[in-house]
């Protein structure tokens, strides 16, 4: 959900994230999350469409400024990476979801701790 901070500056809350696009600045319950410019620049598009699929060319165009050629897997590799880097920050929630076929969508979504846990022992 995008608003605007009293800043005049953009703000962007999904969940327990805060993005700051002005400021290249993402906050976890206020601590600051390190993203590469790429990585944020594809969280923040997301986000400003929270619960939209966008297609993988839709948001290369958006990130990458330019077209995607065929056969280009940067989309894919950079949703991999902003995952594990949101995983790790908020290991019970689950952010960036895919559409096979379509896209990828930004939806904040608490996972049940059994669910999170399912298919994993401890020991």
């Amino acid at each position: 959900m995008a608003a605007t901070a009293q800043s005049g500056r953009e703000l962007i809350a999904v969940g327990p994230l805060e993005i700051l696009p002005d400021e290249h600045l993402v906050r976890v319950r206020g601590r600051a999350l390190m993203l590469s410019i790429r990585e944020l620049r594809l969280l923040t598009e997301l986000a400003r469409r929270e619960d939209r699929i966008m297609s993988r060319e839709e948001l290369f165009r958006l990130v990458w400024g330019r077209e995607m050629r065929r056969g280009d897997r940067s989309v894919d590799v950079y949703v991999r990476k902003l995952r594990v880097k949101l995983e790790v920050a908020l290991p019970r929630w689950r952010f960036i979801h895919t559409h096979f076929g379509f896209g990828y969508r930004l939806s904040a979504e608490e996972q049940d701790e059994r669910v999170a846990n399912a298919g994993f022992t401890t020991g």
